[in-house]
């Protein structure tokens, strides 16, 4: 199964919609708090292009493949997210 990191905030309704739809798909994901880790904010910097786009959703495939980078996904997106991961 595919690793999920969300790259997140607090204060952010993103990432807490993003949180939800995961929750209640029963996606399991790692988050880290870019407010309490000062590198997994530099990483969020360098991803976006010098911008803080939150949240950066990181999908590890578990063949070792290259790393999808869904920067503030919408709604279609974190369900295909949801699709990759459940193996739909």
């Amino acid at each position: 199964m595919p690793r999920i990191t969300m790259y997140s905030t607090a204060w952010c309704a993103d990432c807490r919609n993003a949180k939800r739809f995961f929750n209640e798909a029963g996606i399991v994901f790692d988050e880290i708090d870019i407010d309490q880790n000062d590198a997994a904010a530099r990483q969020v910097i360098d991803w976006s292009g010098g911008r803080r786009v939150i949240p950066p959703i990181h999908i590890q495939p578990c063949e070792g493949g290259e790393p999808i980078i869904a920067h503030n996904p919408r709604m279609p997106e974190l369900v295909r997210i949801a699709a990759l991961v459940k193996g739909n």
